[in-house]
């Protein structure tokens, strides 16, 4: 850190554009930030544990006592229809002994019974059973710990702070949007975990930008227009503006992320972007690959982009939408988490062919895996030292300010 601060000393020109921790704008960050053990747990209380997590939609488990398990880091937390029909999330934590209650990833259950000591707990979390207790002994004390869950728009989202920012902000904010898709009516058509051998940061950055579009990402780089150099963006974007009316997209923008994220509130932004010409949607030939979401009318030739939170993004196509979750396993390894949602009525072999539904992000998920990998890999090098990031970068460098922002509050 010393020796990097030394060099920062040597931008005379730098002035006052550097950030908290000394480094300066417009270049990536030091070392030890992708490596560091004792920072990774710094970013657990500061982030990972109060970031609004998507894990599912609510069409998963649409009956009382339908669950299925999430995992993040060492917690695990059962997600189940409640009996008054809401949702709840509990933590996978015997009030006992600690054990683990549920094993199976998901299912259908009246009770959750332990299999160390056979304590019960209802689909409210509530224990209802346990065996040779003292006369003293108060069930009605010893729930299940719950986890912070909210539906937004019929989608699972879970908090795992103790005093969790706001989702009421986005909520209010987001509702047009939600309508618009009819995301309360949409489905999971399929579901993919891609593990990465880099640290969560390394695989967030790489979605934040659009620099390595073309050279590494052939097949995206056919159809979407993220890859040209902001001059020609504008241009491109007005056949779409010019059809969205007509096909029932709203124009709508939204920015309340890093910089601009409100206190409390959780972070969140929404804008929509034109694909090539030649391509309806994010598919091989361009050709729809799923029935139109909501009450779309037809196709703009665009595809929308939302965050929810830091880690949780979402790319919103007229006929369906993809789902990026970038989770945190370790200090240096991380998941991609990938959803492909379809309205709900849709059936899969009559209206949708999964193949053809997730060609795209699959071969662009598993081309990032090579290259966040190869990224992991030059900054584990003892010669690895910050660049400058470019103009198509401009989004990184608002992560590092929010980021290194955040750190420090935690100490």
């Amino acid at each position: 850190m010393s020796q990097f601060r030394e060099r920062v000393i040597d931008f005379g020109d730098a002035g006052n554009n550097t950030r908290i921790n000394g480094s300066p704008k417009g270049w990536s960050l030091p070392r030890h930030y992708y490596k560091d053990p004792e920072i990774f747990e710094k970013e657990k209380k500061a982030i990972i544990f109060n970031n609004w997590l998507f894990v599912g939609h609510s069409t998963q488990i649409p009956n009382t006592g339908d669950f299925f398990t999430y995992q993040l880091l060492d917690e695990n937390i059962i997600i189940v229809r409640k009996t008054d029909g809401t949702v709840g999330a509990f933590y996978n934590v015997c009030r006992h002994r600690g054990s683990a209650i549920c094993k199976r990833e998901s299912g259908k259950t009246k009770r959750f019974i332990c299999p160390y000591h056979a304590w019960g707990y209802d689909v409210d979390g509530n224990l209802v059973s346990a065996r040779a207790m003292p006369e003293d002994f108060k069930k009605e004390e010893l729930s299940l710990h719950k986890c912070a869950v909210e539906l937004v728009g019929g989608m699972i989202f879970i908090n795992l702070s103790d005093n969790p920012t706001s989702l009421s902000n986005a909520k209010r904010d987001l509702a047009e949007i939600f309508e618009m898709y009819d995301f309360e009516n949409v489905k999971v058509a399929a579901h993919k975990t891609y593990p990465i051998d880099a640290n969560w940061k390394v695989t967030l950055e790489n979605y934040q930008e659009c620099y390595h579009c073309a050279p590494s990402h052939p097949e995206y780089a056919l159809s979407h227009t993220l890859k040209v150099v902001p001059e020609e963006f504008d241009e491109l974007q007005k056949p779409m503006e010019s059809r969205m009316e007509a096909c029932g997209v709203k124009n709508i923008v939204l920015d309340q992320q890093y910089d601009k994220q409100e206190e409390g509130q959780e972070q969140y932004a929404y804008g929509r972007y034109a694909l090539f010409e030649q391509y309806k949607t994010g598919s091989k030939d361009g050709e729809p690959v799923a029935p139109l979401l909501g009450n779309l009318k037809g196709y703009d030739h665009g595809g929308s982009d939302l965050n929810i939170g830091l880690l949780s993004h979402f790319f919103i196509y007229n006929d369906h939408a993809v789902v990026y979750v970038f989770v945190p396993t370790g200090p240096d390894t991380s998941a991609c988490q990938q959803y492909w949602l379809v309205r709900k009525d849709a059936e899969e072999g009559k209206d949708y062919d999964l193949e053809k539904l997730t060609w795209l992000w699959n071969v662009t998920t598993l081309a990032d895996e090579r290259i966040i990998v190869d990224n992991q890999k030059g900054i584990n090098s003892k010669k690895y030292e910050p660049g400058p990031l470019s103009d198509m970068e401009y989004l990184i460098d608002k992560i590092y300010d929010w980021y290194l922002a955040e750190l420090e509050k935690a100490d």
